[in-house]
Parts: C-alpha cells; sequence; structure tokens
C-alpha cells in the first residue's frame, strides 16, 4: 500500500492563526477537549489511527499539520502508511544527543515542563492552588514511600512532538504498576480546572533503580483523551483503555543510558520523581521545551550542570 508523504509546506488561502485562536480560548478549548465523551472519543481515535486509506492519511495528517504543530524536521522517515506511524515515529540517528555526565540524568522525552520541584511531605502540584499526594497517583503509599520529600518534573508532550521515551541512565526497570482511569486533557487549560487530574486519568508508574548509587527513580506515565495507549518494552505489553492483565508487573530489565523504554500512541504527560538529594538542573523550570537527553537533574553530591 502506498505511503503518504507529508509535505514541506502547508496551504496558504486558509486563516489558520485565526483559528488557532479561536480554539484556543480556555473555555472553548476545556468545552471541546473535556466536556464530550472521552472515553468513546479515545477508543475511537484508536480506531482511526489505524486505518491505512491513502486519501484518510493524506487529509488527516494534512489536517495534524494545520492544527498540532507536527514535528518531522528529525524524523527518520516522512511516508506514513497511518497515522499511528506518525505518532509512534523514530527519528534519525543522533538527532537526540544523550548528556554525557554521568553526574546529570537526563530528561526521557521530548517536551514542555511543567510544574517542578521538590516534593514537600509527599505533596507536589500540577498547577497553582491545585496539589495532590503522589500516593495517590502512584496508587500507594508503599511506593511513594522514596519519594515523599524528593525531587519532581513534569514533562508534557505536545500532540507534534515525538513520543517515545528513554531510560534516564543507565538503569533496571524493577517494577510496573498500572492504574486505570479517565482520560482529561493534560494541557494548561484542564490542569488549572480539574483537581488531581493526574492521579483521575490512566496511568502506569515505572519503578526504576540507578546504576549509579542504586538511586530509585520513578517515570509516570500519564495517558489523556485520545492518549490512552501506552507501549512498554520492559512488559512486552500494550497499556490501553481495555487492558485486563495484571496490575502490577514485576520486571527486571535493564537499559542504557538513553535506551527507548516504550512509547505513547499519542501524546501526553510523563512525571518524573527522584528521591531526596537530586536537584533540578539550571533552566528547568514551567513553560521551558527541553529534548530527550538534555541534563534534567543532577545526582546528590553532584552541582547542576
Amino acid at each position: 500500500m502506498r505511503a503518504y508523504r507529508v509535505p514541506a509546506g502547508i496551504d496558504s488561502v486558509v486563516n489558520i492563526t485565526a483559528i488557532r485562536r479561536f480554539f484556543a480560548q480556555e473555555d472553548i478549548n476545556f468545552l471541546l477537549c473535556n466536556r464530550v465523551p472521552r472515553r468513546l472519543l479515545t477508543l475511537g481515535m484508536g480506531r482511526l489511527a489505524r486505518i491505512t486509506h491513502p486519501w484518510f492519511v493524506r487529509i488527516a495528517l494534512r489536517a495534524w499539520q494545520w492544527f498540532g504543530d507536527l514535528e518531522l524536521e528529525d524524523a527518520r522517515t516522512r511516508d506514513f502508511r497511518s497515522l499511528q506511524e506518525c505518532f509512534t515515529r523514530q527519528l534519525v540517528d543522533g538527532a537526540r544527543p544523550v548528556d554525557p555526565d554521568p553526574a546529570m540524568m537526563a530528561s526521557p522525552c521530548d517536551a514542555i515542563v511543567g510544574a517542578c520541584g521538590i516534593v514537600h511531605d509527599g505533596m507536589v502540584v500540577q498547577a497553582k492552588g491545585f496539589p495532590y499526594r503522589i500516593e495517590d497517583l502512584f496508587g500507594s503509599e508503599a511506593a511513594a514511600l522514596p519519594f515523599r520529600d524528593g525531587v519532581y518534573v513534569t514533562l508534557r508532550l505536545t500532540a507534534g512532538m515525538y513520543h517515545r521515551f528513554h531510560a534516564p541512565d543507565a538503569c533496571t526497570v524493577e517494577h510496573v504498576t498500572y492504574l486505570g482511569g479517565d482520560t482529561w486533557n493534560v494541557n494548561p487549560v484542564a490542569l488549572a480546572r480539574i483537581e488531581r487530574l493526574f492521579c483521575r486519568n490512566e496511568r502506569a508508574v515505572l519503578r526504576l533503580r540507578l546504576d549509579a548509587g542504586g538511586h530509585p527513580v520513578a517515570l509516570v506515565p500519564v495517558a489523556a483523551i485520545l492518549v490512552a495507549s501506552i507501549r512498554l518494552y520492559c512488559a512486552d505489553v500494550l497499556l490501553h483503555l481495555r487492558y485486563r492483565g495484571p496490575a502490577e508487573i514485576p520486571c527486571a530489565a535493564r537499559y542504557a543510558r538513553g535506551q527507548e523504554l516504550g512509547y505513547f500512541q499519542h501524546g501526553s504527560t510523563i512525571i518524573v520523581f527522584a528521591p531526596p538529594g537530586f536537584s533540578l538542573c539550571p533552566g528547568i523550570e514551567p513553560g521551558q521545551r527541553v529534548r530527550m537527553g538534555r541534563a534534567l537533574m543532577a545526582l546528590p553530591g553532584s552541582a547542576p550542570g
């Protein structure tokens, strides 16, 4: 079947800027993204993403370019047989160099930094005035305990970004916990209106053990509307809204620094947790765009570079 090549430019006859501004209005954005049958739309999107009809793929990708700031400059190919192939695209070799400093933990993904900082007695924030307990996110007090007074970073992947995520350092994935839930949008508009949003949505908790110092680290990929499929290589499983397998998945999968851990089948959020002693690197602050491999946190005893 013939693949569709995404064109380098887009048509200029449509006032895309005006349309984007209209849908960016907070009330309209919130209504369109959340006051809808979220689960049904998410399951439907999964079906649409697998359609391989050339005309459908052509129209869908052109619309995505218009409204979603699709980032393909580093894509290994622009020939896609379906939306899913575009969502899960790989990059050319060397497109995401990983910070070589062994005292730094790297960002696991491309993202826009959201709320970040110190975990205060088990509490963090998703947006101003909206705190949540990390034990609610992790699913248990025991799982959250190592990070009770640690450090966290919220990394939001937009729809057009690279959607694969990687090991932040040489490590072993020791355990995965799957927590089913809703599919609220995770954009800033929703985060400022829905309390404990991350704790409501479908998510997975990956518990890692770093080779350096044996420090525990957790990555929490959170699904969202239209984005409720998370592929994890460590457990050879696709987690999704209809998943009925075990919620607790023991692992013993070793990964090199920067090695791929899995991917979203669209875009969403990953929250990174580290124990006390870690510190955020300069420039890791809300609104900052980061790429996979950039220095994210400094290990205990190291100065943030």
